[in-house]
């Protein structure tokens, strides 16, 4: 499977991923030609090669030409641009990546100025720049034969920056509502390092962020920024294929671990507090007694989800617990492929949940609930039926104990 991988150190922009995208085999012409597929006027894409710092790169304008004098900064709103990308005759694969983007986006700016996400006035990110960058990036990774996106941590600077909405925080709201469940780290640059744009398309696309996949690299692009920086300001792609991990056999994915220390609350509170979170989509949840400042003794609450689920569960904590604050960190993690399966045992029909390494059974794991209600009603203990049933399990599912006694 063909992947590309987006390092990002000095943050991430649309016309830094589309030259990254040249740079390492995007036919520019072609580019040009798909381009010229949407029902959109006024502007030329142009190419040339820069230094940034000691390293060359390539870098991307879109010059926009409109005679009306509006620069390409229309205020367009979401249909509008969804319907440019509909009437294109690009494939359909583009065009729906292009839509999820902008989709994405309108439902972050919605989110930020409590509007619903059709009736966002796209301001910057509804120029022609824009929606040439965000469906080239797409065209680039359709043509390079990408069958999966991922991306590095981001830099989110800092500062200032104006807008059509004045004066405003970096990373611009939208931006950071873009970012939310992504991994970020803080350089000490003071500047707009991740455009809205450039979110969006990572936010939108990686199938997972943090640490490069394993992979064989085929080739590597360079695309440069605008502005100039204490460090090169490029994003370096690589693009290869897949590698399986030696002996591990299993499914990568990132995920999020929340964390609140709390000190002050009534233990019998706690339970509520878990079920709320599992209901809320939390993959675990667990406590860990520890000793906090002036030795009182307090109590940390982990709990791991997927990164979309971040803010909400977040919210829960805060509202339903007595800490005033939470934490997250993101994680790469790999787990075993698993499935439930119902197997007739000498105590009746009971759910298995059953994990393979390479195809071959590692774990065979029965429903401690089904466990316990049958040995409730059959007097049995629950450490007899237990024992029985994993046997059992094991040998009917493993080809090896076949014929073994259980």
């Amino acid at each position: 499977m063909k992947v590309a991988y987006f390092d990002c150190p000095s943050g991430a922009s649309g016309d830094m991923i589309l030259g990254a995208l040249v740079d390492a085999g995007l036919s520019f012409e072609t580019l040009c030609e798909d381009l010229g597929r949407l029902p959109l006027t006024g502007y030329t894409v142009e190419r040339r090669e820069v230094m940034k710092g000691p390293f060359r790169a390539l870098k991307i304008d879109v010059r926009v030409h409109d005679q009306s004098g509006s620069h390409g900064h229309q205020h367009r709103r979401l249909g509008d641009i969804l319907a440019i990308v509909e009437r294109s005759s690009l494939p359909s694969s583009v065009c729906d990546q292009a839509a999820s983007i902008f989709r994405r986006l309108a439902e972050a700016e919605g989110r930020v100025h409590g509007t619903p996400p059709e009736d966002i006035h796209f301001h910057e990110v509804g120029g022609v720049d824009a929606i040439v960058d965000i469906t080239g990036a797409c065209i680039g990774l359709a043509r390079l034969g990408v069958e999966a996106m991922h991306c590095s941590a981001l830099p989110v600077g800092g500062g200032f920056v104006d807008s059509a909405h004045g004066r405003i925080p970096i990373p611009a709201p939208g931006t950071a509502e873009l970012l939310r469940g992504m991994p970020l780290v803080d350089t000490g640059v003071r500047r707009e390092l991740v455009t809205p744009t450039g979110a969006a398309i990572l936010s939108t696309l990686a199938r997972s962020t943090g640490s490069m996949p394993a992979m064989t690299v085929d080739a590597i692009g360079y695309g440069a920024g605008t502005i100039d920086l204490p460090t090169p300001n490029i994003i370096r792609l690589f693009v290869g294929e897949a590698r399986a991990v030696p002996a591990v056999g299993s499914e990568l994915e990132t995920i999020c671990q929340i964390e609140t220390t709390v000190d002050d609350m009534s233990p019998q509170l706690w339970e509520p507090v878990i079920e709320t979170l599992f209901e809320a989509g939390a993959l675990d949840v667990y406590l860990t007694p520890v000793i906090m400042k002036r030795s009182r003794p307090g109590v940390v609450l982990t709990a791991l989800c997927d990164p979309a689920r971040v803010s909400e569960l977040a919210r829960i904590l805060l509202e339903a617990s007595t800490t005033i604050g939470v934490r997250w960190t993101t994680y790469q993690r790999r787990r075993l492929p698993r499935e439930m399966v119902s197997l007739a045992t000498a105590h009746g029909p009971i759910s298995f949940k059953v994990s393979r390494l390479d195809g071959r059974v590692v774990t065979v794991t029965p429903e401690f609930e089904e466990v316990r209600r049958i040995a409730r009603d059959r007097g049995l203990p629950v450490r007899e039926v237990l024992d029985c049933a994993r046997a059992e399990g094991r040998r009917l599912l493993d080809p090896s104990r076949q014929g073994r006694p259980p």
